[in-house]
């Protein structure tokens, strides 16, 4: 029996803007725009919205081609990329302006006030600020001002979603005058992509970079290796992804790794690389067979990992240490001119893999621990020597107790009480409660079962975190949940995670949006209002539907929240 609503009020989307600006006021004066609208970049090179292409030849510098990247994404949203909004009025509603008497948009005028900082292509936590303010007058005239090329982008991606698609051609906005500043709270928005347990070609990858700039994140976490395979070629050790790939066609080359690099520093979205250990590390006994302990232990995988296979680098031996020397030799030159971040890793160790480590040979955490500070302080020295800034999950603070450099970054997934214990530390946190913003969880177990007992001690076959977490749940997520007041200065961020045991490139998508937008807004806007009260899922409804809408526009699989019924009536309790 469906439950019954209490009530049905129609809400208007003129103030469809997702995630929510700071200060946002508007009118209801109906605006054109053309192709040939003129714009100009600090007051010079005027030219129309269709002149400007982006360029990553290194002609100009780094500001030019973010600026001209994002006129040209402009272009092509404005142009290509809206809808008919007729989900969001009611029904046979005659909800479009009239052709006649078109008044257009004059000019857009770009303005950065501040020059870029030499990092911008990679920007360091806190190094540029990408706040920007936007006004359209009555009149047609547009100014978007900022301190940063970065902030002039998420500017114009705002000003696009002003307009829509017109059934007859065309693109307009009903909302002028308009007058918005927006800033984002937290400096790290992030989503972790896992690439490890199914591939992703680079086309999902560019796709997923393209939304997550259209939603205002600003990081992908690559999580690009794992314990079921290693797609990420290194040239100076083929191997590792001639025999750890699932087949030839499934890997990332060095060339892939930097375009999806250059792809997202224009757009604001630094790739960070994140090779996991030493636990989630078993793909590597397919070509070094000899750095693994407890490599795919059948049938008690599960007393030796989190999943199959088991398997994770020998704990104290030399050549695991030489292994990966070798390996950040080669990887971590091409990765830094862009970015300024390395993960490694460092969850679910398995204690009783160590049993099997001829290095080691227990489980014992009084010879494990000093082993561990051992083999994570010789990662952190090469990482740190290379000018990266380290990150690793929250089990080698909290569980292994290791010190750690006092610039590491803390991935935290379990629970709101291990972000304040993070940042009691004194330590940098990004936040993730598994609990909320997992977004692979309710999808039901993937490992099967024998009939008899152990089918029915795990029917109905949750898995371990259901049940799904749809976009209520992720909205209603607070990162500062919990964290004293003297102590928020170190949560600096958050991740939405899709782990991808059953996420595949096929419903990557719809897997992660527009679910991952509400992550988005608690990272860009905050979890509370001006008032200091949770953000309303009713007013955010009818955003986000709108806000999917844009990105199935942009060519995003995402899924619907609502059917029409409730969009184009609005439905509460």
């Amino acid at each position: 029996m469906r439950l019954l609503l209490t009530s049905i009020l129609y809400l208007p989307t003129a103030w469809a803007i997702w995630p929510i600006p700071s200060t946002y006021t508007h009118g209801n004066t109906t605006l054109w725009i053309e192709p040939s609208v003129k714009i100009t970049y600090n007051g010079a090179g005027q030219t129309s919205l269709n002149a400007y292409r982006p360029s990553w030849s290194g002609n100009g510098s780094a500001t030019h081609q973010i600026v001209s990247n994002a006129i040209q994404r402009t272009h092509d949203t404005l142009f290509g990329k809206l809808f008919v909004p007729w989900k969001f009025h009611p029904r046979s509603s005659d909800f479009e302006p009239d052709c006649n008497d078109k008044v257009f948009i004059k000019s857009i005028s770009l303005q950065q006030n501040a020059t870029d900082p030499a990092d911008i292509l990679k920007p360091a936590l806190g190094s540029v600020s990408e706040a920007y303010k936007l006004t359209v007058t009555e009149s047609g005239d547009v100014t978007i001002t900022a301190s940063s090329s970065i902030g002039l982008s998420y500017g114009l991606t705002t000003f696009t979603q002003l307009f829509f698609e017109h059934t007859d051609g065309g693109a307009y906005t009903s909302f002028s005058p308009v007058s918005i500043t927006d800033a984002p709270k937290f400096a790290w928005r992030g989503l972790n992509v896992d690439t490890s347990r199914t591939f992703k070609p680079m086309v999902d990858l560019y796709r997923t970079v393209d939304a997550l700039a259209y939603s205002k994140f600003n990081r992908l976490h690559w999580h690009i290796t794992d314990s079921q395979s290693w797609p990420l070629e290194i040239p100076s050790m083929p191997e590792l992804a001639d025999k750890g790939a699932y087949i030839a066609f499934q890997k990332y080359s060095p060339e892939d790794v930097r375009a999806l690099q250059e792809y997202g520093s224009l757009l604001g979205v630094q790739v960070v690389m994140e090779i996991d250990q030493p636990g989630h590390t078993s793909s590597i006994a397919f070509s070094h067979p000899e750095l693994i302990a407890a490599f795919e232990v059948l049938p008690d995988w599960d007393t030796y990992a989190a999943e199959p296979p088991s398997g994770t680098l020998k704990l104290d031996s030399t050549a695991v240490y030489d292994f990966l020397e070798k390996l950040f030799e080669d990887l971590l030159p091409r990765l830094k001119p862009l970015t300024q971040y390395f993960h490694l890793g460092g969850d679910e160790v398995n204690l009783n893999a160590y049993n099997l480590d001829d290095t080691v040979g227990s489980n014992s955490t009084e010879i494990l621990q000093p082993l561990m500070q051992k083999f994570m302080d010789r990662n952190m020295a090469q990482i740190i020597s290379a000018n990266f800034t380290p990150l690793v999950w929250e089990e080698m603070l909290l569980t292994w107790n290791l010190t750690l450099p006092s610039q590491t970054l803390i991935n935290s997934w379990q629970s709101d009480e291990n972000v304040a214990a993070i940042a009691s530390k004194g330590y940098r946190v990004i936040a993730g409660n598994y609990n909320y913003w997992y977004l692979d969880c309710g999808q039901g177990q993937w490992l099967d079962f024998r009939p008899g007992a152990s089918s029915a001690q795990y029917w109905p076959y949750p898995d371990y975190c259901s049940p799904r977490h749809n976009w209520r749940v992720m909205y209603s997520y607070d990162p500062l949940s919990g964290v004293p007041a003297n102590a928020t200065q170190f949560v600096v961020g958050g991740e939405a995670h899709i782990w991808s045991e059953q996420t595949d490139a096929v419903n990557l998508d719809q897997m992660v949006w527009p679910r991952a937008c509400a992550a988005g807004e608690v990272l860009w806007s905050g979890a509370k209002d001006e008032f200091g009260q949770n953000r309303s899922q009713i007013t955010a409804s009818p955003r986000l539907s709108e806000m999917r809408e844009r990105l199935v526009a942009r060519g995003v699989r995402a899924e619907p929240i609502q059917m029409p019924f409730c969009t184009m009536n609005g439905t509460q309790f």
